[in-house]
């Protein structure tokens, strides 16, 4: 048998790898939908067994080294596990069309063990009394979900979430070269899927101590995500992306892009 036959993507050993690789990537992705569903009833404190505000009361010096140790812990997971350097040495032992899938799935597992082991602090920061007032941030908070979830779709939601990865693996396709667009919402900021959530963090129209914390760390969590992240779209797109950045504002929308 020649290297070219053992190799061939159509043998029936490679079939089943490419499958296994494909529903692998669909568990990743329901697991992420799964977690991303209930992260909005943990946030809001709606339809969901344990949120932000419930679970076993602890002392508030335990509380804050619990829930600072998980939020470090997602975020050390979800920086590392992105940067360049990293995922080549990964996919030394994983294959490429799932190290996408890997990292959704890690950084679902990472959030729901946070979800899980959550600890409340319950003092209240603000509560608003006034009906329509609470109703307003509770929309903006809704919003806050709405543009994270739609700015996912703007680019290429199912890339984002290790889908398109694996599917164009299992048809023996290979992913098409990155392309710089600035589809809607990019056009007036350059991260509204941190926008979105941002939004959702904070329009609470009752806020605890530990809806706060959570708000406070994740925000600065997003800062240096953005910096990490930017320094690897403009080693990927350079040029394009450095005027990109002159002309369109990070977070909020206080330039006019041309």
């Amino acid at each position: 048998m020649t290297e070219t036959q053992t190799l061939s993507p159509a043998m029936p050993g490679h079939r089943v790898l490419r499958f296994t690789a494909f529903l692998f990537g669909g568990v990743a992705y329901l697991t992420f939908l799964f977690t991303i569903l209930y992260a909005i009833g943990f946030v809001s404190g709606l339809a969901v067994p344990k949120t932000i505000d419930t679970g076993p009361k602890t002392g508030i010096l335990e509380a804050i080294v619990v829930n600072l140790g998980l939020m470090s812990l997602f975020a050390i997971q979800h920086s590392v596990m992105a940067r360049k350097s990293f995922k080549h040495w990964w996919t030394q032992f994983i294959p490429r069309s799932v190290e996408r899938s890997t990292y959704v799935l890690c950084a679902s597992l990472t959030l729901l063990l946070l979800f899980w082991q959550w600890r409340p602090m319950p003092d209240v920061i603000w509560n608003v009394q006034e009906p329509e007032m609470a109703m307003v941030l509770a929309t903006l908070s809704f919003v806050g979900w709405v543009i994270v979830f739609t700015s996912t779709f703007l680019i290429n939601h199912f890339e984002l979430f290790g889908l398109h990865q694996v599917a164009n693996n299992l048809v023996g396709r290979e992913m098409p070269a990155p392309v710089f667009r600035m589809p809607f919402f990019y056009r007036f900021v350059r991260h509204p899927i941190y926008l979105g959530f941002i939004i959702a963090f904070w329009a609470a129209p009752t806020m605890s101590a530990g809806h706060l914390l959570f708000a406070a760390v994740t925000t600065a969590y997003i800062f240096i995500g953005i910096t990490l992240e930017e320094r690897d779209l403009v080693a990927m797109f350079g040029e394009e992306y450095l005027r990109y950045r002159e002309r369109v504002s990070m977070l909020f929308p206080w330039r006019r892009s041309s």
